[in-house]
C-alpha cells in the first residue's frame, strides 16, 4: 500500500509492516508444518490465520476510497475481494472440500505468502526510508508476480471449482451460482490485474535502469 497524501501518524507504514509479518508467519507453516503432518490437518492448523491475515486486506480497499493510498480502488476490490471469497466462502463455509485439503492449498499459501510479504515489505521501506525500499525488494516486487499471480489466480480457481457441488449441497444452488459468477468475473479480472502489473514493471523497471546506468557514469 503505497502513500498519496500524509496518512494519520504513522498508520501506513504499521500496517504494512504487521502485514508483512503475518504472511511471513504463514509462510513459515508452510516450510516448518507441513512436511510434518501433511494436508489435510495442515488446512485446519491454518485456515483461521489464514483468513485472518487476509481479512487484514480489507482496509486496502477503504484507503483507497478516501484517497489516502494511490492504489486504484477498482483494482484494489478486484483483488481483495476475489481472495475474500476464498478465504471467507470457503475456508470457512465450505472446510471440508477438496481442494482446500489437497497440494493446492499450499500452492496457494506459498504465492499469496510471497507475493505479499515482498509487496507489504517494499511499501514499508518506501513509506520509512528516503532511499525508498532496497534495490533487491524493486525487482522481486514487479518480477516475482510473472510466476506467482498466475500460481495463485490458478490455486483460486482450483478451491473455488472443488466446492461448487458442496455449496449447492450444504447451501442452496444461489450459493453455488455465485461461485460461478465469481470465477467467471477472473476472466476480465485476471488480464485487467495481470496487465497492470506489467505496465507498473515497465515503468519501474525503466527507473531503475536509469538509476542504475546514472551511478555507473
Amino acid at each position: 500500500m503505497s502513500k498519496k497524501t500524509s496518512p494519520p501518524l504513522s498508520f501506513l507504514p504499521l500496517y504494512n509492516l504487521f502485514s508483512a509479518v503475518g504472511w511471513s508467519y504463514l509462510l513459515y507453516l508452510v516450510i516448518s508444518q507441513y512436511p510434518k503432518i501433511g494436508q489435510p490437518a495442515f488446512f485446519y492448523q491454518t485456515k483461521n490465520i489464514a483468513t485472518s491475515v487476509q481479512c487484514g486486506a480489507i482496509i486496502e480497499i477503504v484507503n483507497s476510497l478516501l484517497g489516502i493510498v494511490r492504489s486504484p480502488l477498482l483494482t484494489t476490490v478486484a483483488q481483495v475481494s476475489s481472495r475474500l471469497l476464498v478465504v471467507l466462502g470457503i475456508f470457512q463455509l465450505l472446510p471440508n472440500t477438496s481442494g482446500v485439503q489437497s497440494i493446492i492449498y499450499i500452492t496457494l499459501l506459498l504465492a499469496w505468502s510471497i507475493t505479499e510479504i515482498v509487496r507489504y515489505l517494499y511499501y514499508f521501506f518506501t513509506l520509512v526510508f528516503e532511499n525508498g525500499a532496497p534495490k533487491i525488494l524493486v525487482v522481486l516486487r514487479y518480477n516475482l508476480f510473472w510466476i506467482l499471480y498466475p500460481t495463485g489466480v490458478a490455486s483460486e480457481l482450483i478451491i473455488i471449482y472443488c466446492a461448487l457441488n458442496a455449496a449447492e449441497a450444504q447451501y442452496s444452488l444461489l450459493y453455488k451460482r455465485l461461485l460461478v459468477t465469481a470465477m467467471l468475473a477472473y476472466i476480465p479480472g485476471f488480464p485487467m490485474l495481470f496487465l497492470h502489473m506489467v505496465a507498473q514493471r515497465k515503468k519501474v523497471m525503466k527507473s531503475l535502469r536509469s538509476s542504475f546506468g546514472k551511478k555507473l557514469i
